[in-house]
């Protein structure tokens, strides 16, 4: 429907499933790309006004057959889409859009050139109304002149017989000159008819009128008639030589509209994504499922405007479902209506949509993989001619499945083993599902059957998966949990529907206590493992952070020391070289002083070249910094750009951002956030440019913040302390959570009074790295800890 002429609605119709990898992935990822020109503001795809030409061309294979005005008209209007269309896919950025600026090229559409000249040529015979111009031939330009001129001069000499009528009292006053088969005549009551004189073309339905022409235009309306039958026959003539003209290219018009029609199918495709906010997933080669927050497409888009919700109310739940080498089929129980068919036609949909070329709504970090056959078993197919039951028409599906099976094959089973005697029909089930299994298939498969969850908790590749239901709302949360069987709270179901109570009552005395508590206790266990899920995703995510730091430092501090070793070799050699010089000078001097026998002025030479040699030796050490160089300054004096000496760590640094009573430091390539009261602004002459830290500072800062990261907890506890206490060590836990890098940490300061909790939140917008803070998730303390956010 999305489709905007008949060649894209019959791709759509002939859309099927694929098995190549790269035939999937080069349709899904074309669709992508046009998803993107779509959602691009700044680019609009010329798709409109492209009309179906298959017919018309059909019509003019034959000589002498020609198209009218509006086939030409329509066939311009198409063939200035396909020029509109062309450029602005060649236009396109060929690094952002590989795929559809290509297009063209790979259909072939080389001869679009020739074909939109076509279009060139209809504009010098039709105007843009679609009607032929005057000057289509300089024949039709005469016809139409003397044609305008004849009628002209017909309706003034009318004009004048209808007044002088008029005044004679033959006619009416209000009467005007009309049409009656394409000649102009004059309304006369019968009456008057012989007085007026003409010849009679037509009277009204009730005879009180007659149609008459008079004598006196009869001969210019004749030649009228002939002028308008010489103007059909140029009409003709034209319409003809420019069918002769289109007929060589029919053929290459017909390739430009599979091409057009293609453009208009991927179009459609994309909108269908954009509907439905689906993507391109990375697709494997492999058969794999591992989806996040997939949505079933129907669901969705029956959804209200404003939230995600269908027009019934109910929240469209999303589906996170996993299928791999370890756990290749999964079992689905749960209650009745708790949404296992709508899992299991979800996956059979986004699969099907995917395989076929299409985007799927799932998150973007979800796996998917690719099936050569999906069987599907789903609804009731009995049938009176055939002697099928419902039973049997299951079992003809198990017996095709079983048969047709394979690693490659996705299996979508639902209500698996229904239908008959629940005993024996649950061993077949469970002797069937363990056929499937061995035959490496993989499926999402849904039963109520108790065996079968046993047999898949105890059977590899088989993974036991429940629908959730609320057991206080007593209402289905349409939630997949995978890893336990799930109950079909029959009895509560039951209850919620008004059963009476006493049959209730009876049922439950009849299954006893072991089958309910069976129920209770695997919701149970269902609650526990999503808490300590939560639990270890936590966990891991906090050790991932951490040791990525803990490289990065130590990735530093490696820098650090290579650049000691370097200074230090640049200075040994240094070194050697001064010495290599002294030595030469000094054996030099004694050689001149013995040549010239020690006489006094070239002794007084010898030796001023030395202490020359002293001198320059003395001027290449490195000055001593003074104590008396470092001039202080006003804290609030410190900008962008001043060096600075850090109080507590006899470190020197250089200002680079200022935020608040923060500033940021950059001490040698490490920098830092570093409270202002604990900076001692220096003056420009006692620092020089090239050396802001020693090598020596450098360690031992590369090594103290080694050791804090280390030390570092993503939780600070000041219960129990005072006031000034907790604000003081949230003050330094904040300084070494910003130099660790630590994106949230928690500060745990208990309930009680709130008084701690109030004074922290007061100083933390203080704090200019932290961006925002909240309470900890109900579950995890609530209110007695706030978790915080740092830029």
């Amino acid at each position: 429907s999305l489709c905007t002429f008949a060649l894209g609605q019959e791709e759509s119709d002939s859309m099927s499933f694929l098995t190549s990898y790269s035939d999937i992935n080069s349709n899904v990822a074309t669709t992508a790309e046009m998803l993107e020109v779509i959602n691009d503001a700044s680019l609009t795809i010329p798709i409109g006004n492209i009309y179906d030409l298959r017919e018309m061309m059909s019509h003019i294979r034959v000589e002498g057959l020609y198209l009218d005005e509006n086939e030409l008209h329509t066939l311009r209007q198409t063939l200035n889409s396909l020029r509109s269309l062309t450029d602005f896919l060649q236009k396109l950025d060929f690094e952002r859009f590989p795929r559809l600026s290509k297009l063209p090229a790979n259909a072939g559409m080389g001869t679009i050139p020739e074909i939109i000249r076509l279009s060139a040529f209809i504009d010098t015979i039709l105007d843009k109304f679609g009607y032929l111009k005057d000057n289509a031939s300089p024949e039709l330009a005469r016809i139409r002149r003397e044609l305008t001129a004849s009628q002209g001069s017909v309706s003034r000499a009318l004009n004048a017989i209808l007044r002088q009528a008029q005044a004679d009292g033959i006619v009416d006053k209000d009467v005007a000159p009309t049409l009656r088969e394409g000649r102009l005549v004059i309304p006369v009551p019968p009456m008057y008819k012989r007085k007026l004189g003409g010849i009679v073309h037509d009277e009204s339905a009730t005879g009180k009128t007659v149609y008459i022409e008079p004598t006196a235009v009869v001969e210019a309306n004749n030649h009228i008639r002939e002028l308008e039958s010489e103007e059909r026959r140029e009409i003709t003539r034209i319409l003809r030589n420019a069918s002769d003209m289109i007929r060589p290219h029919i053929a290459d018009i017909l390739d430009s509209q599979v091409f057009l029609g293609h453009i208009d199918f991927i179009h459609a495709k994309a909108q269908v994504a954009k509907r439905l906010n689906a993507i391109a997933p990375i697709i494997q080669r492999r058969p794999i499922i591992d989806w996040h927050n997939a949505i079933h497409p129907l669901l969705y888009l029956n959804k209200t405007n404003d939230s995600n919700k269908t027009d019934d109310g109910d929240v469209v739940v999303p589906l996170n479902i996993r299928l791999d080498s370890k756990y290749r089929i999964v079992l689905i129980s749960g209650p009745n209506a708790g949404g296992k068919s709508v899992c299991l036609k979800t996956v059979a949909l986004l699969q099907y949509m995917l395989q076929c070329g299409m985007l799927i709504p799932l998150q973007e970090n979800s796996r998917v993989g690719l099936f050569n056959n999906i069987f599907i078993d789903i609804g009731d197919e009995q049938s009176i001619e055939n002697d099928l039951s419902t039973y049997s028409s299951h079992l003809l599906n198990m017996k095709y499945f079983v048969r047709h099976s394979t690693p490659e094959t996705l299996l979508l089973i639902d209500e698996f083993g229904t239908g008959t005697e629940p005993q024996i029909g649950g061993a077949i089930a469970q002797a069937t599902l363990e056929k499937l299994c061995q035959s490496g298939a993989f499926g999402v498969i849904t039963t109520h059957y108790q065996n079968l969850k046993h047999f898949a908790q105890d059977t590899e590749g088989i993974i036991n998966g429940a629908m959730l239901y609320d057991r206080q709302k007593l209402q289905p949360l349409f939630q997949l949990s995978i890893g336990k069987p799930g109950s079909s709270f029959a009895i509560e179901i039951a209850r919620k529907t008004g059963l009476p109570d006493d049959i209730i009552r009876k049922a439950q005395e009849l299954v006893g206590n072991d089958y309910t508590d069976y129920d209770k206790h695997l919701q149970d266990i269902a609650r526990d493992k999503r808490y300590w899920e939560q639990k270890r995703q936590a966990v891991h995510d906090k050790e991932k952070q951490l040791n990525q730091r803990i490289e990065y430092y130590e990735s530093e501090i490696a820098k650090i020391k290579q650049t000691r070793r370097e200074v230090l070799e640049q200075a040994r050699d240094e070194a050697a070289n001064l010495l290599q010089q002294s030595n030469a000078t000094i054996e030099q001097t004694i050689r001149e002083i013995k040549e010239a026998q020690a006489e006094k002025h070239i002794t007084q030479q010898a030796r001023k070249k030395v202490e020359q040699l002293k001198t320059t030796v003395q001027q290449q050490k490195p000055k001593q910094k003074s104590a008396k160089t470092v001039e202080k300054k006003d804290n609030k004096s410190i900008t962008v750009g001043d060096d600075v000496r850090v109080n507590d760590r006899n470190l020197t640094g250089v200002v680079l951002e200022l935020k608040g009573s923060q500033a940021l430091i950059a001490i040698g390539d490490i920098k830092t956030w570093i409270a202002m009261n604990n900076l001692e602004p220096l003056a420009p002459s006692a620092v020089k440019k090239a050396q802001k830290i020693t090598i020596r500072q450098l360690n031992t800062a590369a090594t103290q913040i080694q050791q804090r990261t280390l030390a570092f907890k993503p939780q600070l506890d000041v219960r129990g302390m005072r006031a000034d206490e907790a604000l003081q060590a949230v003050m330094y836990y904040l300084d070494d959570a910003s130099m660790v890098g630590a994106h949230e940490v928690r500060i745990l300061h208990g309930t009680g009074n709130g008084i701690l909790r109030q004074l922290i939140r007061q100083y933390l917008p203080t704090y200019p790295q932290v961006t925002k803070f909240r309470d900890e998730h109900v579950d995890f303390g609530g209110a007695g800890i706030t978790v915080v956010e740092l830029d």
